[in-house]
């Protein structure tokens, strides 16, 4: 493990991206908990890799949701539901994913769904150059059906009775304490636990940011010859 500067971290990250060498956009997967810093740290990587001259499409889990009346079946607070009704992978591949993977045409669009309108979008096809990277964020992305779908994995990881002190900063002008604890203790950290259990991200991550000190960050780096072959089969 290495403790460092945040921008240090940075730093690590940006070359890690760069040491990806692929012949279409590399896809780099930044996964974790809800207010784990996911998007903060997709920010500011991305900022990091447009300074060093690569064009960045960032993207994020958000705008692959189902429609509210889809989310829901297992009621609102299911951690289950979260977990397996809440976003559509089957969009983010068909839009995303594979047009900038291997054999894909880079024809691509970032979002399938506006959150805050609770509607369908479809922006504009854009072609993104073949040495682009995609950083996109999101919970639960290095689940089996999305393995395969990134070239760079980084877990940000942080203490998830910590989630919920954060979650309540950032959302208490839209909602109560009350009503926030009730949705991450019943729905957000089941359902974290339950990825955990069935899809080990940890295991399958090149990096793992402990984010608990955005400061002051500690990383790992995954020592193994080929991380995404030995992930995928050990799912067969």
């Amino acid at each position: 493990m290495v403790r460092g500067t945040r921008d240090e971290l940075l730093g690590h990250l940006a070359d890690a991206v760069g040491s990806v060498t692929v012949a279409h956009p590399t896809r780099v997967a930044i996964d974790g908990p809800p207010a784990a810093g996911k998007t903060t740290l997709a920010d500011e990587l991305a900022v990091v890799l447009r300074e060093r001259g690569r064009d960045v499409v960032r993207a994020t889990i958000d705008d692959f949701l189902f429609p509210r009346t889809q989310r829901y079946p297992r009621g609102e607070y299911s951690a289950e539901g979260c977990y397996y009704d809440t976003h559509d992978h089957d969009a983010l591949k068909r839009v995303l994913l594979d047009p900038l993977g291997p054999g894909g045409d880079r024809r691509f669009q970032p979002a399938v769904y506006d959150h805050t309108a609770d509607a369908v979008l479809s922006p504009p096809v854009t072609t993104a150059p073949a040495n682009a990277v995609l950083v996109f964020d999101g919970v639960f992305l290095l689940r089996p059906e999305l393995l395969a779908g990134w070239d760079l994995r980084i877990f940000v990881s942080t203490a998830l009775e910590r989630t919920v002190d954060r979650a309540v900063i950032r959302e208490r002008r839209v909602s109560t304490r009350a009503d926030i604890e009730r949705r991450w203790r019943q729905r957000y950290i089941p359902s974290q636990r339950l990825y955990f259990a069935t899809a080990r991200p940890t295991r399958y991550a090149d990096v793992v940011v402990h984010n608990d000190e955005p400061q002051r960050p500690v990383w790992e780096v995954a020592r193994r010859e080929d991380p995404l072959s030995e992930a995928l089969a050990a799912d067969e």
